[in-house]
């Protein structure tokens, strides 16, 4: 029996929605409202009643199938279904029932990589490609793959207001995102994606939902709570059983129906849940449960190693990294980069223990508590690292990548890069980044009346406070030329400093697949430090790899002076072969006696 032949025990369980039959011609319409007394599905303009049954549940089925439109009334207001497997209109619209089980999969017996293989690639349908479709998209999965990425992170598709925008303010979380594609169409990528050798994950927001088009208080208040507050709102009530089936659930749906490979779960610090287990518990045993190979992501700032060893989660976003590296080349101490000194010293402490906070009392951004805890018992997979993502660079009022910031060079970026790709905790690149993109990636949305006002002021006001933003002219999130200035110019990436740096980064991907030493996904043997440089007062930053493979160092020159490689102040010898040069031609390395690192130059050492 291949995977494509196995029962889907997701779709069997009893759900919420509307679900087609074996038979293909007749579907059951299934309504949980505690507000409602009387429920009908209106199908072409006609209303049907759905049968009263125990626990406010309602209950049809119609002789209709795969793409007919409906909507529930529900005393006699009518409503899209927030359990929707396809909104063709929007989210305010009409439903589409779905036949899941359509799409021929033409690689069914695909099985996702471990953690330690994954190099991946986050990116945003929208902005991706010229078209920002689903479709435009699939035809560059080979380019990712020819560059070395084995893991596709998509930013989130659950269906959300208007024709543009990041995807956190979701509200129907069952289905994808029209102006992205069809159902199938998000089938047909993840397919190609996997016939390419490419795992695909999904980026899921199960902390809040967006403020525009969340109907599922108009079916229960009890899905939400006042024991607890989000930034974005109303708390989600976990421990009510049909909100926490309608998490459970939907995880269930990406892996099982659509075949993601993993889920990266936005925020979890917000997912606050006084049940017996908690919700992140959950979701991990239930979706390892499965069969086949899914892994669960946090992006959690806490610094909780228990996130992995406790609640079952494979891997955390570590914060930690990327804002060392940008308070290091930038010098920015404003909002959470004040927790963070810069500099090799801090880089080399945070190396050698994972992250930098492990207990010490963090008094940023308004709070006041020890934050994290040691995390010894993580291996190095668990730690997603990046120099860049949509967080990081869209939350800056202009949505400027980390070249663009005043002062940093080049150079320090290929440094920066270098570093990354050639450790053994688990990298993540942001689109365009391995060419250096010059396009931004600003925050952007598509909210109508009042609420797209607010959004528009509440981001110019955001940044008053920052010195550095206040006499900016940030961009209008609402503006649909915010959102087209951030679609990657595919051409730039062969020209100048673009394509040097891509051809830095295939060589780099290349080593750490290829190479005996960096292709190490341990711990063990992995040591940090710094290095002195005359008439300096920075230091510079050395890495050593000590394994049964044999031994890699890289240096990495932070400061202003330049240093011959042969009179690095190491406190061990210096390997005498040059195994990549950041700034150097890598089909010509450059011998060690003539190796000199100018100031944000990185080299690897054989």
């Amino acid at each position: 029996m291949t995977t494509s032949e196995v029962p889907n025990t997701a779709r069997q369980r009893s759900r919420l929605g509307a679900q087609l039959l074996p038979d293909k011609h007749s579907t059951r319409f299934r309504v949980w409202s505690t507000r409602a007394k009387d429920v009908q599905v209106r199908v072409g303009g006609q209303d049907h009643p759905l049968q009263a049954l125990p626990d406010h549940m309602f209950e049809a089925v119609l002789p209709v199938g795969a793409g007919t439109r409906y909507l529930f009334v529900l005393d006699g207001l009518a409503l899209p279904d927030p359990y929707a497997r396809f909104l063709p209109d929007g989210v305010h619209g009409e439903a589409e029932v779905v036949d899941l089980d359509a799409y021929a999969w033409q690689h069914p017996n695909w099985t996702g990589p471990e953690l330690g293989d994954c190099v991946f690639y986050e990116l945003h349908v929208g902005t991706f490609t010229p078209q920002g479709t689903l479709r435009a998209a699939q035809d560059r999965l080979p380019y990712l793959r020819d560059l070395g990425i084995t893991a596709v992170q998509v930013m989130p598709v659950a269906a959300f207001p208007g024709g543009r925008g990041w995807g956190y303010d979701g509200v129907a979380m069952y289905a994808p995102y029209a102006p992205y594609g069809r159902p199938e169409d998000l089938m047909a990528f993840v397919d190609a994606a996997h016939g390419l050798g490419l795992a695909v994950f999904l980026d899921v927001v199960y902390n809040h939902f967006g403020p525009d088009g969340n109907y599922l208080s108009a079916y229960s208040p009890s899905y939400f709570t006042d024991r607890f507050h989000t930034a974005w709102g109303q708390g989600l009530d976990y421990a009510e059983a049909h909100m926490r089936r309608y998490i459970t659930g939907n995880a269930r749906m990406w892996l099982q129906d659509y075949r993601f490979d993993g889920l990266r779960l936005d925020a979890t610090a917000s997912m606050q849940d006084d049940s017996p287990e908690h919700i992140l518990s959950e979701l991990a045993r239930e979706v390892h449960a499965l069969g086949g190979h899914h892994l669960m992501l946090a992006e959690d700032h806490r610094n909780l190693p228990g996130l992995v060893t406790d609640s079952g989660l494979d891997g955390i976003w570590v914060d930690d990294f990327h804002h060392e590296v940008r308070v290091t080349l930038t010098g920015e101490h404003e909002g959470y980069y004040g927790g963070y000194r810069g500099g090799a010293a801090e880089l080399a402490q945070l190396l050698n223990r994972g992250w930098l906070y492990e207990g010490q009392f963090w008094n940023v951004t308004g709070e006041e508590h020890d934050r994290g805890r040691p995390a010894d018992g993580l291996e190095a997979p668990s730690f997603v690292y990046c120099i860049q993502n949509h967080d990081q660079i869209g939350n800056r009022a202009l949505g400027d990548r980390l070249q663009d910031h005043e002062g940093v060079t080049v150079a320090e970026v290929r440094g920066a890069s270098t570093l990354l790709l050639s450790l053994p905790m688990t990298p993540l690149l942001f689109q365009g980044q391995e060419w250096m993109a010059g396009t931004p990636f600003p925050f952007f949305s598509d909210h109508h009346g009042e609420l797209g006002h607010m959004v528009s002021e509440g981001r110019r006001k955001e940044f008053a406070y920052f010195s550095g933003f206040s006499t900016l002219d940030v961009p209008d999130p609402q503006q649909e030329a915010t959102f087209v200035s951030a679609k990657l110019n595919w051409a730039e990436r062969e020209e100048g400093d673009h394509a040097r740096t891509l051809a830095l980064y295939r060589t780099l991907l290349r080593l750490r697949r290829e190479d005996p030493v960096l292709a190490w996904r341990s711990r063990r043997g992995l040591s940090a430090g710094t290095f002195g440089v005359s008439g300096a007062e920075a230091q510079g930053l050395w890495v050593r790899w000590q394994t049964p493979q044999g031994e890699r160092v890289l240096a990495w020159n932070l400061t202003p002076q330049a240093v011959p490689a042969h009179l690095l102040a190491l406190p061990f010898d210096l390997p005498a072969g040059v195994l990549l040069h950041s700034e150097g031609d890598p089909a010509r390395p450059t011998p060690l006696s003539d190796l000199t690192l100018q100031p944000g130059e990185a080299a690897l050492f054989a």
